[in-house]
Parts: C-alpha cells; sequence; structure tokens
C-alpha cells in the first residue's frame, strides 16, 4: 500500500519537476516523455530512499538526472538546464511549503500526526504535483516553446 502511495504523489511531482523545467528552458511539452521520464525517476527515487543513505540525496540525485535529461535530450545548455531545474525545485518547495501549512491549519491536526499517517501524508502532497503540471502548461502558454528545441 505505502509503494502504491508513493508513486501516486512521486510520477506526477516528478513530471511535474521534469514539465515546469523544460517549459522554464522553452522546450515543447512532449506529455509522452514527460510522464515517462518522471515514472522512471520516481522509480528511481523509490529505490534510493529503500537504501542507507543520507536523506535528500534521492532530491539531488533526481534534480541532476533532469538536468542530464534535459542536456542530452533538447539542444538547451547546461547552465540553462541547471537554472531551469532549480527554478522549478524552488517553485515545488514553495508550493509545498504554503499547501502543507494550508492543509495543516485546515485540518487542525498536529504536524506530528499528519506526517506520521502515511496515507493523508501522501494526499497532502498531491495538489502541489497537479499544479506544477498546470504552471507548466501556463508557462508554455505565455513563453512559446521553441519548436526545433528537441534533439531528433
Amino acid at each position: 500500500m505505502e509503494s502504491l502511495l508513493f508513486f501516486l504523489q512521486g510520477i506526477p511531482e516528478s513530471a511535474g519537476i521534469v514539465a515546469v523545467s523544460l517549459a522554464v528552458a522553452r522546450v515543447p511539452l512532449r506529455w509522452g516523455r514527460i510522464l515517462l521520464i518522471g515514472a522512471l525517476l520516481a522509480l528511481l527515487i523509490f529505490m534510493i530512499r529503500a537504501l542507507p543513505f543520507t536523506f535528500g540525496l534521492h532530491t539531488m540525485v533526481m534534480l541532476l538526472l533532469t538536468v542530464l535529461f534535459i542536456t542530452k535530450t533538447t539542444y538547451t545548455s547546461l547552465t540553462k538546464s541547471f537554472v531551469a531545474v532549480f527554478a522549478s525545485a524552488l517553485l515545488l518547495a514553495t508550493l509545498e511549503i504554503l499547501l502543507h501549512e494550508f492543509f495543516f491549519s485546515l485540518i487542525g491536526l498536529e504536524t506530528q500526526k499528519i506526517v506520521s499517517d502515511y496515507l493523508i501524508w501522501k494526499l497532502i502532497g498531491l495538489p502541489q504535483a497537479f499544479l506544477m503540471l498546470i504552471v507548466s502548461i501556463l508557462i508554455s502558454w505565455f513563453y512559446k516553446p521553441f519548436e526545433s528545441a528537441w534533439k531528433k
């Protein structure tokens, strides 16, 4: 059950990081690729979190792999890829803080009780994942992507 909940929240969140990063880099959003990379990143994060590594390492690995993905599959420079990925990570962190505070005050439970209930904790994480996907669409709508940004 916990694995299913992890992927239920992890795939959209990872796909959101990739999508916002591509939108910031002005690369057209190709949802098949975005969802595939999001699923692969979520699987990798799941495996890393199961190992006895320092907490947070999975985040750095995901961000660096997203930079590598963008750099290798598009004509985006390494510098622009780093900026785009870290901007999307900053957006996700901001959304998480704002939405968690909102839900904590709405539910009225102590933070520790919410964190210890895996189902509630993962469900609280879903809105920012889907907001990331919506933000990526809005960014692409306002800042038109370069049509030839993907490598063949």
